[in-house]
């Protein structure tokens, strides 16, 4: 028998006989065939084959793969024969696709849209744009550069590379892009989320815009709070005119940001906060009013506590100039919370975050107030603090329909150790955001797959298994992940700022001030070939826009492999259902099937809010998380959201109901004839806004 075989990229391997049988089981599989009693005599005539025909020589990978053909034709397997060279067909299709894209090299084996994106944005590329680096190549690049810093504090940088990269290239844990992007370059910032203050003078302002256009440039998103800002009208001392107020000003910020992100691999993102008590509320409210305004900016009122009391009593409320706290008005809460409502409805701006839930949860009250979050809102930070993140894919992590608990553990430890490092290994955009991040080290631990993690359990989105499900996971990786912490901090001391915070009382080490978070994880996620964040799956099957106008259909993987073994599976059924991406209304799918699948718009938008209100009650800082509402939804549904989002302590709400935009990315009906996707959308929030 052969010891070494040529792989298709000239490569010569270690000939794995094992890799025979579990290809031809696949084809048995494919159509049904018990095939336990078949693989061992059917491998054996391979090899014998193999064996003659090369004996003393070196065949190729293509050369077996014929030798498996003629032996089961032979065997009388004709259909298998079948199956098995459709097999072969589909897999060079993908190969020379992945050569067309200029990533012929795929160790990995990643889906092709994966590849797609991993060529578009994150693998390092020569002077002219050609692609230097595989996908297997850019994770051991960030890995490397990460577990140098172990060195720093004793450890073995050799050893947890190897930690980071099998984790990563297993597609378990992904950090977030611009580690991926930046790491071992010379650009070297490796966070994405970033909070800037913005004073009442004109000098902060645009020393803020300066700073934004820098954190852009590396890749990172930056949240501001313009709550500070005096009222347009209010006299300006200095030039006796009248002040132009915030939304002004935040005018000035999107167009910097529309300029700068036209040379960047990922275009900039902003989050504008706005207390509900600034007397420009109402015109931050409609500041989208047209759709072709603040493009590049995601806004959120920052509601208190006091206004949800006003608004259930449907009491007044004051209105307060920020320049002297002084009361100028009152207005109706009711009146203002349906004006929101109205405007999310419309177009999906604003949402809302609960400031006091987030400052009741500041782990780090006495350096500072939170007034505002990053782009996406899954992040609460203090002026000039940033945060990386990283999210576990937790379909990964089942086996049988049980969570592996043991492996899950040991990848949340990993992924802790390995946001930390990241903190001494970025190379941050500004000297201040580098003292305050390293004050309070805070990173964001989240995860991704959870829609996949339910349907692999067999547990329908919407029910109480699945909230239930949620709070379990969600709890037992915060319990895990300060544990590994508190553990890094007895190596390499607590974060400086802690015997100032809110841990002290119950810890007597914490590394870092904040671990988790949930992000919506956007292009990671097709990276990992899972669903977003803790997103319901958008589509069962839908049809993919990639490499310039070709289209892919693609099917989800658990589904498509029910069907199969249900028997229900077929090429037209496959279609059928791209036509909207949900298989509710498809007679020939067992109900069952139908409850375990459902889609973003399948469920009512009150388990949408259940979900995140479980994350949220066991993660340290916030929870992205889009609210899908259909089309027939109204103002009064979206009012009610709000309320229940508050009511069961999340700390914000983003909501967006189908069809609201006409620019959405997710379409389907009278304009397409199946539900189209673009390369990079993985689910949420369907709006091109939302580019993390």
């Amino acid at each position: 028998m052969p010891a070494k075989i040529y792989k298709r990229d000239g490569r010569l391997v270690i000939f794995e006989p094992e890799k025979i049988s579990i290809c031809m089981h696949k084809a048995f599989a494919e159509l049904k065939i018990d095939d336990s009693k078949l693989l061992e005599p059917l491998t054996d005539k391979v090899m014998a084959d193999v064996d003659k025909r090369f004996y003393k020589k070196i065949p190729k990978v293509e050369d077996v793969q014929d030798i498996v053909v003629q032996v089961l034709m032979k065997s009388a397997f004709e259909r298998t024969a079948k199956a098995y060279m459709e097999y072969r067909t589909l897999h060079k299709e993908i190969r020379d696709a992945k050569r067309m894209i200029g990533v012929p090299n795929d160790a990995l084996k990643l889906g092709l849209n994966a590849v797609y994106v991993l060529e578009r944005r994150y693998l390092l590329k020569d002077d002219s744009g050609n692609v230097i680096e595989t996908p297997e190549a850019l994770f051991r690049r960030v890995a490397r550069e990460v577990a140098r810093v172990e060195a720093r504090y004793g450890g073995c940088s050799e050893k947890e590379e190897q930690k980071f990269y099998a984790m990563m290239s297993d597609l378990e844990f992904l950090p977030n892009s611009p580690t991926l992007m930046n790491a071992g370059t010379r650009m070297g910032q490796l966070s994405a989320c970033f909070v800037l203050p913005i004073e009442d003078s004109i000098e902060s302002i645009f020393t803020s815009l300066k700073q934004m256009a820098v954190i852009h440039q590396s890749g990172g998103g930056t949240g501001f709070s313009f709550s500070s800002l005096r009222p347009a009208g209010d006299l300006v001392s200095s030039t006796k005119c009248a002040a132009s107020g915030p939304v002004s000003f935040m005018k000035i910020f999107d167009t910097a940001t529309d300029v700068i992100k036209q040379g960047g691999r990922r275009r900039g993102a902003n989050m504008g906060i706005l207390r509900i008590d600034h007397p420009d509320v109402m015109q931050f409210i409609t500041a989208k009013k047209d759709l072709q305004s603040f493009q590049n900016f995601n806004l959120s009122v920052a509601l208190t506590d006091d206004f949800m009391d006003a608004v259930e009593k449907d009491d007044d409320y004051n209105l307060v100039n920020p320049r002297n706290d002084a009361p100028i008005g009152k207005l109706n809460a009711r009146n203002v919370l349906r004006l929101i409502s109205t405007m999310a409805w419309n177009s999906g701006d604003p949402g809302a975050i609960f400031i006091d839930e987030i400052n009741r949860h500041n782990p780090t009250p006495d350096i500072g107030k939170i007034e505002s979050t990053n782009p996406c809102g899954e992040q609460p930070l203090l002026p000039y603090e940033s945060c990386n993140l990283g999210s576990i894919n937790l379909g990964r992590f089942v086996e049988k329909r049980k969570i592996d608990w043991d492996r899950l553990e040991s990848a949340v430890r990993i992924g802790v150790r390995f946001l930390d490092d990241v903190i001494d290994a970025s190379n941050f955009p500004l000297p201040k955001i580098e003292d305050v991040t390293k004050a309070n080290r805070k990173i964001g631990l989240g995860v991704m797959g959870f829609a996949d993690l339910l349907v692999k359990l067999g547990i329908a989105y919407d029910s109480d298994a699945a909230v239930k499900t949620a709070g379990k996971v969600m709890s037992f990786i915060s319990k895990a992940a300060k544990d590994e912490s508190e553990k890094l901090a007895k190596d390499r001391s607590s974060f400086p700022n802690f015997r100032r915070s809110v841990l002290a009382r119950k810890y007597s080490m914490m590394r870092n001030s904040s671990i988790t978070t949930v992000a919506p994880t956007g292009t990671i996620s097709i990276i990992a070939g899972c669903s977003s964040g803790i997103e319901p799956l958008f589509g069962i099957s839908f049809v993919r826009n990639v490499m310039g106008g070709s289209h892919l259909l693609e099917v989800n993987p658990d589904f498509e492999r029910i069907a199969k073994e249900r028997g229900f599976y077929s090429k037209d059924l496959m279609a059928e259902i791209a036509e909207t991406g949900s298989i509710q209304h498809i007679k020939s799918i067992p109900q069952d099937v139908k409850r375990l699948f459902v889609t973003a718009l399948d469920i009512a938008p009150e388990w949408h809010i259940k979900i995140q209100a479980a994350f949220q009650k066991y993660t340290d800082s916030a929870v992205s998380k889009t609210i899908n509402f259909p089309s027939t939804a109204t103002i009064g549904d979206v009012e009610k959201a709000f309320k229940l989002a508050h009511r069961l302590k999340c700390k914000g709400i983003t909501v967006y109901r189908y069809g609201s935009r006409e620019g959405q990315v997710l379409s389907f009906g009278k304009k397409e004839k199946y539900l189209k996707i673009p390369s990079e959308f993985a689910g949420g929030c369907p709006t091109t806004e939302c580019p993390f």
